[in-house]
């Protein structure tokens, strides 16, 4: 019943915030559209914040999380961390899928704010185009973000990452710092009720640019699933 009252009352908190937040994004797109990373940002800690406070859920970040032009590698396991990359990163990148950025006025401001559009089918022109965008982010001292498993996966799976990563990871010959997220284990895809409890970043060895395409995606693998359950 808690669990019950708990995720309606973030249900209700977070879409009603969220709203205003998108008023304020539109109002700014018109008046002001570099103060749009500033709406966002604010976005993600209100996110933080009804986590935190209405559904009790605490976040740790295990091991050192650089700050600057990386490409960030993550698990996905929920929404959570695809809002929350805000509050953990600095103004980061994040590759979303082109269809988002058709929505009306949402995928203005996504522009506006920098999200990289990237194709399901991630070809050469489409690889080139990230590329491209990337590189203009990097160049701005900004991290670029990317699930590489291309949904949200149940806590505890681990399929193999989608082939797009590995042209990525050749194209912008950046480190790349893998991270695991717990986020599944409380808040389920797809579910309504969401648990309290932690949720944790594990932050995995750099890895440097220029390897071997297999040994690469064998270490991002590897480091993005680090806090599955074992294995019995």
């Amino acid at each position: 019943m808690i669990t019950a009252i708990r995720s309606f009352a973030f249900m209700l908190a977070f879409y009603v915030g969220s709203l205003l937040f998108v008023l304020a994004a539109m109002a700014s797109n018109l008046v002001a559209p570099h103060s749009i990373p500033a709406v966002a940002t604010g976005w993600s800690r209100f996110h933080r914040w009804c986590v935190n406070w209405l559904l009790g859920q605490k976040v740790r970040v295990e091991g050192e999380l650089p700050q600057g032009p990386y490409l960030y590698i993550l698990k996905h396991e929920s929404m959570f961390e695809t809002i929350d990359l805000l509050c953990l990163l600095h103004r980061p990148a994040i590759a979303a899928k082109r269809e988002l950025f058709d929505i009306p006025l949402w995928g203005g401001i996504a522009r506006r704010y920098g999200l990289i559009p990237i194709e399901r089918s991630a070809g050469a022109s489409a690889l080139r185009a990230l590329r491209s965008a990337a590189l203009a982010t990097t160049a701005q001292g900004r991290p670029v973000c990317l699930f590489p498993e291309g949904t949200r996966v149940p806590h505890g799976e681990s399929p193999p990452l989608r082939s797009g990563f590995a042209g990525i990871y050749a194209l912008l010959k950046l480190p790349v710092v893998p991270i695991a997220i717990d986020s599944g284990h409380v808040s389920p895809r797809g579910k309504f009720l969401k648990r309290a409890g932690t949720i944790t970043y594990k932050v995995g060895e750099i890895v440097p640019p220029g390897l071997d395409r297999n040994e690469a995606e064998a270490r991002v693998h590897a480091a993005i699933n680090a806090l599955n359950p074992p294995v019995r």
